[in-house]
């Protein structure tokens, strides 16, 4: 780094004297565009269930749904995420409910698309964990999740999707070679157009938990997801997986938790030049929350955390705080 000049002529803070001068030559900042609306949603009518280990988060009936579409849409957020708490006995080894015309996520897509058209963009989250009896992301076999035979099903899962007018697909279950197989697979049913973003880097990340509660995986998980998911304690490996699933087509990556890894976010901003999402995720959230009504911590801690991902790079982030922004960014 070249520094020009030294103290006294050199005074960095004269710029900081004035918010006004502040605010010409601040680097960074946010704005509604930058966020994705995660929705949690669940069978039945009229309900708006609180999530308990996610202050004010909820789960929605889908007869709820519009309110919240119209609040994003009115605060400019350009895309909502689309995640499911599937009835336990819809669940089964297979994750079959995942390719079920008339699931959660299916009739969502179809009533916000009918209303809405494309004035707001729809992320589905492609995966098998909230619909298997075993809370993983793929078909299990001696204890060990089977890769190519779990791609076959997201293949399918993801078609479904798309035909019900899902804008964004987000493989989020770490199988190898997926992207590549399903943006074939989209292009041969006329799919062109719908894009991929990749959980290219999914850590297995002990941040997950109060997620899993929301989406009633939790407590009927058996084992761990570490031999699909990254070892936390790797950063080159990362760039792998970046490097992959964009030669197989992916349009996007994600990467997943967000805070405890903006060097990760980093890294691939300046290794590929491609769109990077970063996932504040509920173990995040829910620390930030709950030090928040604790009184730990003041509540701009939102604002100062949500600009850490844009300053490492992040070009949009999955937040349950975008419901809020117009309180956050004011």
């Amino acid at each position: 780094m070249i520094i020009t000049g030294k103290f006294p002529n050199l005074r960095l803070r004269r710029s900081r004297r004035n918010n006004w001068s502040r605010r010409l030559v601040e680097e960074n900042n946010l704005s509604p565009s930058d966020f994705i609306l995660p929705i949690f949603l669940i069978d039945g009518k009229n309900k708006k269930q609180p999530i308990k280990t996610m202050p004010d988060v909820f789960r929605y009936s889908l007869d709820k749904l519009y309110p919240l579409i119209d609040k994003a849409i009115k605060n400019k957020i350009p895309m909502v995420a689309l995640f499911p708490s599937t009835d336990k006995r819809k669940k089964n080894i297979l994750g079959s409910e995942a390719l079920n015309e008339d699931n959660l996520v299916c009739k969502a897509i179809q009533l916000i698309k009918k209303r809405y058209k494309n004035q707001i963009g729809i992320m589905c989250d492609v995966a098998l964990d909230p619909y298997t009896s075993h809370g993983h992301d793929g078909i299990i076999k001696s204890g060990y999740v089977l890769n190519d035979e779990t791609v076959e099903i997201l293949i399918n899962q993801s078609i479904l999707q798309a035909q019900m007018g899902c804008d964004v697909l987000a493989p989020s279950d770490m199988m190898d070679g997926r992207i590549g197989e399903i943006r074939k697979s989209l292009d041969r049913h006329g799919f062109k157009m719908t894009q991929i973003l990749s959980y290219a880097i999914k850590y297995a990340s002990t941040f997950y938990g109060p997620f899993r509660d929301a989406v009633g995986s939790k407590k009927i998980l058996k084992g761990n997801k570490k031999d699909y998911q990254m070892d936390f304690r790797n950063s080159e490996e990362a760039l792998r997986e970046v490097a992959l699933d964009i030669k197989e087509g992916a349009d996007m990556v994600m990467v997943k938790p967000g805070l405890p890894y903006l060097d990760i976010i980093k890294l691939v901003k300046q290794n590929f030049k491609i769109p990077v999402i970063a996932y504040q995720v509920s173990g995040e959230y829910s620390l930030l929350a709950n030090g928040i009504t604790k009184g730990y911590v003041d509540k701009k801690i939102i604002l100062e955390s949500l600009l850490a991902f844009k300053r490492s790079g992040a070009n949009a982030i999955v937040s349950y705080y975008a419901d809020r922004l117009d309180k956050i960014l004011d």
